[in-house]
């Protein structure tokens, strides 16, 4: 996670929400979880907070990137900088075509046939101009009922990609609320001295049913802040994507090229072969990419420590604000 600014996140909070991810109890119950004994907690639980603990007293970066995401293939990773590794944070209610709106990125088909959310994390790497680039995208709309463990994984983002669709009203009104959540934590936990643009993008999906609209470009504008960017999309058709994209990628500081029509789609098997034996280096080479079929989304624990080294000890003990 690229984080520029420095925030100030206490242990004692942090312990308290473990009980969310270590216990059997719905995270919803924040107050009875707070009440219960330190016994409760798994073996493994208990060893996780030892973790967590070591290394907020000795914190080491290159460590804390390291397990925040799974291994790249080998000689793939020590030519991605830190600068150039990124996570993009999708959310929005359901059945507003957010999957179809990744897959679209990752350079496959519109789905038509809705199918509930289950693959929750991609990663795509790219080669352009002898940079290597990853992106990792999580879809962190599975995690709307468990409010820290969504809070969370706003904590790692560096871009969000919000989606609603323009036949639902609701749709946008869940929206406005995660804009609102985000701002929260731009604001607060990161500590920022004044006011930057949020790194966000919302997506009106569904630009196609112009029968079933429901909500107007002007209610959008409205309803959004003059800082946040909007696009109309439809990721069936793919209309607006490309700008879509081409947002998402100014924010992120990364190249134009990772627009999936500027980039050449490669195997996995081709871009090992690419990092490990350092060919097409030069800035001359096609543009390309390839999407990590193997990739498995990082556990809770690790981005909490992700989070964790990206912060400096609290001066002051206070309340965890991902609570």
């Amino acid at each position: 996670m690229n984080t520029k600014e420095k925030f100030h996140l206490p242990v004692d909070g942090v312990f308290e929400m473990f009980n969310t991810f270590t216990g059997h109890q719905s995270p919803a119950l924040t107050p009875v979880l707070r009440q219960q004994h330190p016994k409760v907690l798994s073996k493994s639980g208990v060893g996780l907070l030892g973790t967590v603990k070591g290394r907020w007293t000795q914190p080491d970066r290159r460590a804390l990137e390291s397990v925040s995401s799974d291994p790249l293939p080998r000689g793939c990773a020590e030519v991605i900088k830190p600068r150039n590794r990124h996570r993009i944070v999708v959310l929005g209610a359901p059945r507003v075509g957010k999957t179809n709106v990744v897959r679209r990125f990752l350079g496959e088909d519109f789905r038509e046939q809705y199918e509930p959310t289950a693959e929750d994390f991609h990663r795509k790497l790219f080669h352009v101009g002898g940079e290597t680039y990853q992106v990792d995208i999580l879809d962190a709309s599975i995690e709307r009922n468990f409010p820290a463990k969504r809070r969370l994984s706003i904590l790692t983002g560096d871009v969000f990609l919000l989606v609603f669709s323009l036949d639902d009203r609701k749709s946008l009104t869940e929206v406005c609320e995660l804009l609102g959540e985000i701002r929260a934590a731009q604001t607060k936990l990161l500590k920022f001295k004044r006011p930057a643009r949020l790194p966000a993008l919302v997506c009106g999906n569904k630009s196609d049913l112009h029968a079933q609209r429901a909500v107007s470009r002007s209610e959008v504008t409205k309803a959004l802040a003059r800082d946040v960017a909007f696009v109309e999309t439809s990721s069936k058709h793919g209309t607006g994507l490309e700008a879509a994209f081409r947002e998402l990628a100014a924010m992120g500081g990364l190249p134009g090229e990772t627009e999936p029509s500027k980039h050449q789609l490669i195997s996995m098997v081709a871009y090992r072969s690419l990092c490990e034996g350092r060919r097409g280096r030069g800035r001359g080479r096609t543009p390309c990419a390839a999407v990590d079929p193997l990739v498995r989304r990082p556990s809770f624990g690790s981005d909490l420590r992700l989070v964790l080294g990206s912060s400096g000890k609290a001066d002051k003990p206070e309340r965890c604000q991902i609570q």
